[in-house]
């Protein structure tokens, strides 16, 4: 199976805060073929970057700045990349203005989660490719 996946997770140091999330066992994926993406930095951003999180459908930094159009970029180059590659199936990170599902943080920049999807989730299901998250997945649920 061919799996688009979030690249902090396969250990890039690729987020806003140049570090990584290699947080699950790729192990559990091997016999799989892995597309690493990060939406952030393919639509335009810098590592490391100011903070983001969405607020309804903008994604704004710390600092006041919208980058929802570099997040928007960069949704569509990860599902063109999925589609490329036939992938099914995305592992994306938690909470991610980019990459959450189900639950992202709310906009105030004090941890506090809400219910909602990323950018880049939202659109990979709209394109009916199957999202989970590091904190989800199994590999038993993914076909």
């Amino acid at each position: 199976m061919n799996i688009l996946i979030s690249a902090c997770l396969c250990g890039c140091t690729c987020r806003y805060d140049g570090k990584n999330k290699n947080s699950i066992d790729l192990s559990k994926l091997d016999g799989h073929n892995l597309f690493p993406v990060c939406p952030e930095v393919d639509g335009g951003l810098s590592i490391p970057r100011a903070p983001a999180e969405r607020v309804g459908p903008y994604i704004i930094t710390n600092e006041g700045n919208d980058v929802t159009e570099q997040y928007k970029r960069g949704a569509e180059i990860a599902l063109k990349t999925a589609l490329e590659n036939g992938c099914t199936v995305a592992i994306l990170k938690a909470r991610s203005p980019s990459c959450g599902k189900g639950e992202i943080y709310d906009g105030s920049f004090t941890h506090t989660v809400i219910e909602g999807n990323g950018v880049t989730t939202e659109l990979l299901e709209a394109n009916r490719i199957k999202v989970f998250t590091e904190k989800d997945f199994d590999t038993s649920n993914l076909f």
